[in-house]
């Protein structure tokens, strides 16, 4: 009796050996839950194949084509092959050179402007003291969301010189009506104000949501060690907020450089020129005198420069270690 089950226990211990062993090889087949996964993993890629169409479609393809669009010049509905000769004509053209500084003007005016005004509204309002935050907070972001032809439009009819509202205000106090769209002067200092009205509130929600992410233990040991208010906001608030800071500021940048919208209606680029950005005058060339060649290459003008900007941007305000 007890012979056949000694040998029965021992093919038994020897298989489970055998097996361990065979489990712990190192040449030993992969396991199927690896397979399984590989399998369930596949269903992630047919998700991702419209998206991934839709970028092809509508942003590789474009921007390869507008490239190799760039080497020719039409002429007569027949395209010939010019090489780099677009991109000389952009160092000939006193065009391409009044829009950069008129673009520039806007950059240095009215980003820094609008990133302040953001970054004041943000810290009122996220102190606890004042009352009605949500409402403020509401009507400060509602310019962000209305169109951008419908506001410049209302812009335009504030800054009309016979009966715009502005002037009427002005009126009040004795002051002389300004012609703001037909003087070059006041043409950018309209521009800059509606740009500066839409966006400052875009700007103001996402410094207040780096604000509301600063840990309330750092105000707490900062008045502990005397600090007042404006040693809290210069060595507390602004180090915390560089990256949201940067993250506005480069994106207001590259804003600035492709404005259109506001320009193109309130002053179609004029008076002489004075609200001319790369962008509109991509449009001028492009879709009124169907010279596509060389608005290609405005555009990939304006393509370098926005990201040597963005990059030297980010260098200037990277944290340092």
């Amino acid at each position: 009796m007890t012979a056949p089950t000694f040998a029965t226990g021992e093919r038994g211990a020897e298989g489970a050996t055998a097996r361990r062993g065979r489990a712990g090889r190192p040449d030993a087949p992969p396991r199927r839950p690896r397979a399984l996964g590989r399998r369930l993993q596949r269903p992630g890629a047919w998700f991702a194949l419209p998206a991934a169409a839709l970028l092809a479609l509508f942003f590789a393809y474009p921007l390869v084509t507008s490239l190799w669009q760039s080497f020719f010049a039409t002429s007569g509905g027949v395209s010939t092959w010019v090489g780099l000769e677009q991109y000389a004509r952009l160092f000939e053209d006193p065009l391409i050179g009044k829009s950069l500084v008129n673009a520039g003007i806007i950059l240095v005016v009215q980003v820094p402007l609008m990133i302040g005004l953001a970054l004041g509204l943000a810290y009122l309002l996220n102190q606890s003291w004042l009352r009605f935050r949500s409402g403020f907070r509401l009507l400060t972001f509602l310019p962000a969301v209305t169109t951008l032809v419908a506001y410049a439009v209302v812009f335009r009819v504030m800054l009309s010189t016979d009966g715009g509202a502005v002037n009427q205000v002005l009126g009040l106090f004795g002051a002389q009506p300004i012609d703001w769209l037909n003087n070059e002067w006041w043409a950018r200092v309209a521009v800059i104000a509606a740009i500066t009205w839409r966006w400052t509130g875009y700007n103001m929600v996402i410094i207040l949501a780096g604000l509301q992410s600063i840990p309330g233990e750092l105000y707490e040991a900062a008045r502990i060690d005397g600090a007042g208010r404006w040693q809290i906001f210069t060595r507390i608030v602004i180090p915390q907020l560089r990256p949201v800071l940067i993250f506005t500021t480069v994106t207001s940048t590259i804003g600035a450089l492709q404005l259109f919208d506001e320009n193109y209606i309130l002053t179609e680029g004029g008076p002489n020129d004075a609200t001319l950005t790369p962008v509109l005058y991509l449009y001028k060339v492009g879709f009124r005198q169907f010279d596509f060649g060389y608005a290609s290459a405005i555009a990939w003008l304006l393509v370098v420069l926005t990201a040597v900007i963005a990059f030297i941007q980010f260098r200037l305000m990277r944290e340092k270690p």
